[in-house]
């Protein structure tokens, strides 16, 4: 592998774990859930229990198996990525109130999807 290949790899898998890293705070494994807000007798809201779902099944989008190609790797996890924002939009659109706040996740959504259909595109000329 030549140096430049390399470096591009360890800055990819240094991009992907960076986040994992800084929320672990001692404890195995990615818990995010553990912090949600919880309503009355101690029970996760429902808007709580969904980002936690949507944040999980991100993650576990995002756990690919590297092939090498900085490009098909990056656009692989993007594609989890853009998709875990968009969940996450479609959450705030159900439980949230604030307008600005529904607008932003109305317009992500939309963002989201057209880069991940552009992505997906791309990887099938690309041999992704």
């Amino acid at each position: 592998m030549s140096p430049k290949s390399f470096t591009a790899v360890l800055l990819l898998a240094t991009v992907f774990t960076t986040p994992a890293f800084a929320q672990d705070n001692g404890h195995s494994g990615i818990d995010h859930g553990s912090m949600e807000m919880t309503g009355q007798a101690g029970e996760m809201s429902a808007s709580s229990k969904a980002f936690a779902e949507a944040n999980a099944k991100m993650h576990k989008d995002m756990d690919i198996v590297f092939s090498g190609n900085t490009d098909v790797d990056f656009v692989r996890g993007m594609i989890a990525h853009h998709q875990g924002a968009i969940d996450m939009a479609k959450v705030e659109l159900q439980y949230g109130k604030d307008n600005a706040i529904r607008k932003l996740a109305e317009d992500i959504i939309k963002a989201q999807e057209a880069e991940i259909k552009m992505m997906k595109e791309w990887l099938a000329k690309n041999g992704g």
